[in-house]
């Protein structure tokens, strides 16, 4: 199937995943994830309809941004992102999905000329290989980010790990929904925390589920070429 095609499919399955739980599709956000697909592609799949559009290096979403330049697409960063790489991508994204770190926040606040969204990103599985903050340090640093103006904390964003264990996979999703709930009742103006970034190719349908608002999708919607 084609990436038009591709995006259909995967737009049915969030409708079903999200008529069992008595929530509105609108609500989930399809980004298409192109580090492994050409220009040519991410063009492809911003004119199959696609409105998000992430990249997890710096080169690849400037790349990209540049080859795209007349279509309307939201850019997200969902990599880990080097404090010294700000200075090139602050101006050239809609959203950041890995803020975990205070020296990050004083770079973003020092570079950003505008108030930039960021997703806080939660380690919920406490895997070496990932990065991201323990669930129990997540409020605290919340809380600090109330002394940076040019963020605004949208969200949390975290990564299940990569199993067959669909219940594990469920608790990943379900803890980030919890903690995401209370942050957004303290209601900090700084912290609205009203997004959900998780889900992949391998298990975006439980984390749709579990109240996923953004769903970040490679391999199932524009393919693998490199």
């Amino acid at each position: 199937m084609g990436i038009a095609e591709n995006r259909n499919h995967i737009i049915k399955e969030i409708q079903t995943a999200c008529e069992k739980k008595n929530r509105s599709p609108k609500g989930v956000n399809l980004i298409a994830v192109t580090k492994y697909v050409s220009n040519e592609t991410t063009k492809e799949a911003a004119l199959a309809g696609v409105e998000h559009i992430g990249e997890n290096r710096v080169e690849g979403l400037l790349t990209k941004k540049e080859f795209l330049d007349d279509l309307s697409v939201k850019w997200h960063f969902i990599g880990t992102l080097q404090t010294r790489k700000v200075k090139d991508i602050i101006e050239h994204v809609d959203y950041i999905h890995s803020l975990d770190r205070l020296s990050l926040a004083r770079e973003i606040q020092k570079r950003a000329g505008r108030t930039i969204s960021c997703f806080v990103q939660v380690n919920v599985a406490e895997e070496d290989s990932k990065h991201g903050l323990a669930v129990n340090d997540v409020l605290p640093f919340v809380d600090k980010l109330r002394d940076y103006d040019r963020i605004t904390v949208a969200g949390l964003m975290t990564m299940a790990p990569f199993t067959d264990d669909k219940s594990l996979i469920r608790k990943v999703f379900s803890t980030l929904k919890q903690l995401q709930l209370e942050i957004q009742e303290k209601e900090m103006p700084h912290a609205p925390c009203t997004e959900l970034s998780m889900g992949m190719s391998n298990d975006y349908l439980i984390a749709v589920e579990e109240g996923a608002t953004f769903i970040r999708i490679g391999t199932n919607l524009v393919g693998k070429e490199f």
